[in-house]
């Protein structure tokens, strides 16, 4: 018998999800795509590195402290649409965030992983973007199994900030 946890702090999340075909969503602006051309300060859409090709945004519903997103400026779906510079640069950048992310969390452990298509899980589809989630043992405590509740220790706005004072202040090898 499996058992079902009720995740009750996704609804927000949930909710602003559309129900639409592959095609439907290539053919419209991901959320990432609006946040880049919605000219907001990087502070405020929680962009907290840009690079040439690629940028690193925090997830707004994140499963944890320091949940970054690393992903191109240009809107593709999967990996084989990536040019060979954008390869390059999306793969060094994620060794980056991890290096970031374990300076400023050191947590015990890293989730790395990418979700192409929505039936993988991919709840932007539309636009190709790698997840980084620092770990640490008892991250997933009680209090998702007992309150229908998750906790995050950390605003947005702090975790922005911790991230990308570390960015400016290590230098890459």
């Amino acid at each position: 018998m499996i058992d079902a946890l009720w995740t009750g702090w996704r609804s927000q999340y949930l909710e602003g999800l559309t129900r639409q075909t592959a095609k439907d969503a290539q053919d419209q602006e991901s959320v990432f795509t609006q946040i880049l051309k919605a000219n907001i300060s990087d502070e405020d859409a929680f962009i907290v590195h840009r690079g040439e090709l690629v940028f690193v945004i925090l997830n707004a519903f994140p499963y944890a402290v320091g949940h970054l997103l690393v992903l191109p400026y240009r809107q593709v779906n999967d990996l084989s649409s990536l040019s060979a510079m954008e390869s390059l640069e999306l793969w060094a950048t994620v060794t980056r965030a991890s290096e970031i992310l374990s300076t400023v969390y050191e947590p015990q452990g890293l989730n790395i992983g990418i979700n192409i298509g929505r039936s993988a899980g991919g709840s932007v589809a539309e636009h190709l973007h790698v997840h980084i989630v620092p770990r640490t043992v008892g991250d997933a405590n009680f209090m998702a199994v007992t309150a229908n509740a998750k906790t995050i220790s950390e605003p947005l706005n702090v975790t922005a900030q911790r991230i990308r004072q570390c960015w400016l202040e290590t230098t890459m090898p």
